[in-house]
């Protein structure tokens, strides 16, 4: 992808995340950019060459139009869904600044499940059976009269945190009950979405678009739950694993044809053209058919990850094609290498966060001029020349491999190298998918 922009390019990122710090790591690596503002990043895009931290949160979008015009910033890229959906694009486009992601009006397919499962069900494209909520009596009576496992999802914003897959009516009861009536996700959880549970394998499908085309990134592979397993509480996201060995050519192409490329001309003629990272979260069934289970409105974060440390070429580049409508015929080029993303959360996650508690090791592994591995930072804080936990995720531990196994020895190797007390993982991120990738 090429570009007639100038050298000596500012950009920013809005977001302070693991996702967010993969973004700065990857557009400081073009030629063309001179600075990647950060808003307000984290202990480790403060230490990223090119890369500046700025105290700004990501919801005060007005301070952050100010901030970009008086830093001639060129791009800015939006990490989190939260100002997404708010409709800082609509903003920074108005006055003026190139601003990668969908509107406030397409980033309701995130924004809004039951925006999301209605828009699904208008279009024909695959998804679960489900039904809206907002009164609890009608949930109940709904949950009461379903055979089999459910899913209750809180219809707004709850940081990846509103979902909860009941193996047992009385467990879509009591979740039903904590979000219409005890409030457990405030204004999110006002409305309810009850749906039955789809059984296969999970699959992360991410895009980019630019309003009418879409060029896939690389496949990865979430993994939600908090513990070893799959067992647990929902999360952000413990672990990813890019590729996913489910994702053959074909599996590919059915997802593209059947899901993506629906959903884009669904949303145009609905007015709402989406332009920017579109990320699918499927279940593919035993028969090898993909069904959607949600959508989020930007990459994926603990994906962004190993898919950024397998990224060739200029993301820059990429995003400005995006932005101009001029996709078509994109070449994106991957390393051919697998890559792992281990994260290492704080005790009490994904309910709360331990902070203060500082890190030791990140120094050595850094010192080790490995290419193949990247600590991403979350929820860290410099402070004194020392790293402390600031969050619920607090790292992505990332490596390359010549295989899947290796890559994930080589991520758990690190995690082994880090010391925290206040730290810990799952120790199966990957498994499964390596054990697939080897034919056990």
């Amino acid at each position: 992808a090429g570009s007639t922009a100038p050298e000596g390019m500012n950009t920013l990122v809005i977001g302070g995340g693991g996702r967010e710090h993969a973004l700065a790591w990857k557009l400081a690596q073009s030629p063309r950019v001179e600075k990647v503002y950060v808003a307000p990043g984290n202990g480790g895009t403060a230490a990223e060459d090119k890369v500046e931290n700025i105290p700004l949160a990501p919801d005060a979008i007005a301070e952050l139009i100010v901030f970009a015009k008086r830093n001639a910033v060129v791009l800015t890229i939006v990490g989190p869904e939260g100002p997404l959906v708010a409709g800082v694009v609509d903003e920074f486009t108005a006055a003026g600044l190139p601003c990668l992601g969908p509107s406030k009006a397409a980033a309701a397919l995130e924004g809004s499940k039951h925006f999301a499962k209605a828009f699904l069900q208008r279009h024909g494209i695959p998804t679960a059976e489900a039904r809206s909520f907002t009164e609890l009596d009608a949930a109940l009576a709904h949950i009461d009269s379903r055979d089999g496992a459910l899913v209750v999802k809180a219809d707004g914003l709850a940081a990846g945190k509103g979902v909860v897959v009941a193996d047992a009516p009385g467990e879509a009861r009591e979740a039903a009950r904590a979000m219409l009536s005890a409030g457990k996700f405030g204004a999110a959880g006002r409305r309810i979405i009850v749906e039955e549970r789809l059984r296969g394998e999970e699959l992360s499908f991410i895009v980019l678009a630019d309003g009418e085309r879409a060029v896939p990134l690389a496949s990865s592979q979430d993994h939600k739950a908090r513990d070893d397993g799959g067992r647990g509480p929902n999360t952000g996201g413990m672990g990813a694993c890019s590729p996913a060995p489910l994702a053959d050519p074909a599996l590919r192409d059915a997802i593209m044809g059947r899901i993506i490329l629906p959903t884009l001309r669904g949303m145009a003629a609905e007015g709402r053209p989406y332009r920017g990272f579109l990320y699918a979260g499927l279940m593919i069934d035993a028969a090898g058919e993909p069904k959607t289970l949600e959508f989020n409105c930007r990459l994926g974060d603990p994906e962004t990850q190993p898919l950024l440390m397998r990224l060739r070429g200029d993301l820059l580049a990429l995003c400005e094609l995006a932005l101009a409508g001029e996709l078509d015929g994109a070449a994106v080029e991957w390393d051919p290498r697998p890559a792992v993303g281990v994260v290492m959360a704080s005790q009490g996650y994904p309910e709360g966060a331990t902070k203060g508690r500082e890190i030791f090791g990140l120094e050595d592994l850094e010192a080790g001029g490995c290419q193949d591995l990247k600590v991403f930072h979350a929820g860290t804080r410099r402070s004194e020349g020392r790293i402390l936990t600031n969050g619920g995720r607090v790292l992505c531990v990332t490596a390359l491999g010549s295989s899947l196994a290796s890559a994930r020895d080589k991520a758990y190797g690190a995690v082994r190298a880090l010391r925290c007390e206040a730290l810990f993982c799952r120790a199966d991120i990957a498994g499964p998918a390596a054990a697939r990738e080897i034919g056990v």
